[in-house]
C-alpha cells in the first residue's frame, strides 16, 4: 500500500490514520463524527486533524486502488458504460458533476465542469477513454451534448438511449448526494473535483451490494472486500 515514507513526519500511527481517513470518505460521516468515533476507541485527535489526514492521502489511497483496478480492467473485453451528469452547488453556484459506471455499476470517472455543452461532454468522454479504453456501448439519456461528443469521437453508433436503461448510474448518484448533505455541501470546485474522484473509487470498492454475476475472472467477493479493507486500516 502507500509507501511508509509518506507518513515519515507524521507522530500518529499509519493505522490511524487510514482508518480515520477511510471512515470519512467511505460512510456518510462528518469531520465531527469521525473525531468522536475514534474518541470512543481511546484516539483523542481534533476533527482539523482528519481534515489534514484525508486532503493529504486522500488521493494517494485512492491512486493506488486505481491503478491495480484499471490494471485489472485491461484483461477483460470492454463493458457497457453508463454515462450521466447531476447538478452539484458550489457557493450558490450551479455546477455539473459527469460520471460514468459500468455494467456492474463500478464508478469509473467523475468530472466536474462549469457548463453542460458538446465541450464538457467531450472533455468527459476523451478523459474517460483514455484511461479505460473504448467500449461497446455507451448507455446515455436524450441529452444532444452526448449525440455531439460521440459523433466528434466517432462512436456515435455505439450510444444507447432508452427509459430505464441508465438507471445502473442514476442509482450510483446517491451515495454521493448522501455525503454530501454530511458535508453541507462544498465551497470550491476544486474541493468537489477532489473529493467526488475520491469517494468514488473508495466507496465503490467496499460497496457489497455490487452485482458480481457478469464478471468471470475477476470477483470481488465479500471477504476479499474486508480483507482489503484490513490492509488499508492496517498498513
Amino acid at each position: 500500500m502507500t509507501n511508509p515514507a509518506s507518513f515519515k513526519y507524521f507522530k500518529t500511527r499509519p493505522e490511524i490514520i487510514r482508518r480515520a481517513v477511510m471512515l470519512y470518505i467511505r460512510f456518510p460521516l462528518s469531520l465531527r463524527n469521525v473525531e468522536d468515533l475514534l474518541h470512543a476507541r481511546g484516539i483523542d485527535l481534533s476533527h482539523e486533524t482528519v481534515r489534514y489526514w484525508w486532503n493529504r492521502f486522500g488521493p494517494m489511497f485512492t491512486a493506488e486502488i486505481r491503478r491495480k483496478r484499471v490494471q485489472q480492467q485491461h484483461a477483460f473485453s470492454k463493458w457497457k458504460w453508463h454515462v450521466d451528469e447531476v447538478f452539484v452547488r458550489v457557493n450558490g453556484k450551479r455546477n455539473y458533476l459527469w460520471r460514468a459506471v459500468d455494467h456492474e455499476g463500478e464508478v469509473l470517472e467523475a468530472v466536474v465542469t462549469k457548463r453542460r455543452n458538446k465541450q464538457a461532454a467531450l472533455k468527459f468522454l476523451k478523459k474517460l477513454m483514455k484511461r479505460h479504453g473504448k467500449a461497446e456501448n455507451v448507455v446515455a439519456d436524450r441529452f444532444a451534448s452526448y449525440r455531439a461528443a460521440l459523433r466528434e469521437l466517432g462512436a456515435f453508433e455505439k450510444q444507447q438511449t432508452g427509459r430505464w436503461l441508465n438507471n445502473r448510474v442514476e442509482n450510483s448518484h446517491l451515495p454521493f448526494r448522501r455525503r454530501e448533505r454530511a458535508m453541507q455541501r462544498f465551497r470550491r470546485m476544486r474541493s468537489l473535483q477532489k473529493f467526488a474522484a475520491v469517494h468514488s473509487s473508495i466507496y465503490n470498492h467496499f460497496n457489497q451490494e455490487r452485482s458480481l454475476a457478469s464478471r468471470d475472472t475477476f470477483k470481488l467477493t465479500r471477504a476479499a472486500a474486508l480483507s482489503e479493507w484490513r490492509q488499508l486500516c492496517s498498513g
